[in-house]
């Protein structure tokens, strides 16, 4: 039987954690009961506004009625069918994703991570058809693909890396935004090449214009696949439905996830027909597709569309971003930057202060992200107001003030 969480405070909780969980999480000292919205409660009623969106994952706030009925309409039909049989929310929302992109077919996985693995199973089948045998895969350094061995290996971080070798081969990580970098890397193996359109993880970097049109030429002059992983860029966070149309560059292959479920864990790679080099047997999952999730993914995506999600996120974002250069003015010489598109931003400081900064935002009541030591995340709902704005930044000027004076 469920236990409500407020029937204990959020010692007992962290104490549970401790001595039940494998400790690979490094959490901040807030026990979550509750979400509405942008916010969030904890065991004790103690009300946060959530900037953070389970990591860009509830892009329509907690608890959304539309999605909450149809995960609840869903559960009380049919939850789970194996992929040998044809379930309908599943191809619904395959038709929404088609019909609202580029793309024209569709692959349903768990989560970003196994999106981005489908993805490259596909590339390296499309290379040994039509590349000569080629496997190989360029990725770019500060990327972030997953956590999978795999995909640790094409992650571009060496902290990722170090602890799990020897990594898996089939993996080139070069340097960010350098054309020059990727063509030579390029050989008679190369298969594809694995970017996001904007650097979450790595810290919200934006390429240069011109760097993503450059790898969409290349690609096409070599007959390689331009994979764009859209796990965190897509499902309307940077303004537009996916990142790709905010620069004007078409990838062959396209990974999404996290906003996809608003909260349930979906995932799917998407390819054009050209590349559809997949038959039956090469590929599965005994949850890829499931039945709740998609309903929720159906709910979630289709709501975004009707109600133009993106267009508020685009113009709200350009708020938030406006606001975080006069942030950085006004407490220079702390603060040096900000860098995103839409509503995923970052503020960068001088010092690597930003788990400090973080901390103290929490006591003030505003859930932020430090992704990198000297720098903020926010990556907020997408339903988010400009008043919601206002008090983050509000919140976080005095976090910011506490922090520089202790």
């Amino acid at each position: 039987m469920a236990t409500d969480a407020t029937a204990h405070d959020s010692a007992y909780w962290m104490a549970q954690e401790s001595e039940y969980y494998v400790h690979t999480f490094n959490r901040q000292p807030i026990v979550v009961a509750r979400g509405e919205g942008a916010r969030v409660w904890d065991v004790e009623g103690n009300e946060y506004l959530d900037f953070t969106a389970g990591l860009a994952v509830t892009c329509l706030g907690h608890s959304h009625p539309v999605v909450t009925e149809a995960i609840r309409e869903q559960a009380g039909t049919i939850m789970q069918m194996s992929n040998l049989y044809y379930t309908v929310p599943q191809l619904e929302l395959a038709e929404l994703l088609v019909e609202n992109s580029c793309m024209d077919k569709v692959f349903f996985a768990n989560s970003g991570v196994e999106a981005n693995e489908g993805a490259v199973k596909l590339a390296r089948k499309y290379g040994r058809l039509h590349r000569n045998g080629a496997q190989s895969v360029i990725t770019v350094l500060n990327s972030f693909h997953g956590r999978t061995l795999a995909m640790i290996a094409a992650t571009g971080q060496p902290a990722y890396q170090q602890a799990w070798l020897p990594l898996a081969e089939g993996f080139t990580n070069v340097p960010y935004d350098d054309l020059d970098a990727i063509r030579e890397a390029t050989t008679d193996d190369t298969c594809a090449i694995m970017v996001e359109v904007l650097q979450g993880e790595g810290g919200v970097n934006v390429p240069t214009e011109g760097y993503l049109k450059g790898l969409r030429e290349w690609c096409d002059e070599k007959n390689i696949l331009l994979i764009f992983d859209e796990i965190q860029t897509g499902m309307g966070r940077l303004g537009t439905l996916w990142g790709y149309e905010h620069f004007g560059v078409e990838p062959d292959v396209m990974t999404v996830a996290k906003g996809l479920g608003n909260g349930v864990p979906v995932g799917a790679f998407l390819c054009k027909e050209r590349c559809n080099v997949l038959e039956p047997g090469d590929h599965g999952s005994t949850f890829g597709g499931n039945v709740l999730a998609t309903a929720a993914g159906r709910a979630t995506l289709g709501y975004m569309i009707e109600n133009d999600i993106p267009g508020h996120a685009a113009r709200v974002g350009a708020y938030l971003h406006a606001k975080l250069e006069e942030f950085v003015a006004a407490h220079a010489p702390a603060t040096v930057g900000t860098r995103g598109a839409g509503l995923l931003q970052a503020l960068v400081f001088a010092e690597p202060i930003a788990r400090a900064v973080v901390t103290a935002a929490n006591a003030e009541g505003v859930l932020l992200n430090p992704v990198l030591p000297n720098a903020i995340r926010f990556m907020p709902a997408l339903i988010i107001t400009e008043a919601d704005v206002d008090e983050c930044l509000a919140k976080l000027d005095a976090a910011l003030t506490k922090t520089l004076a202790a």
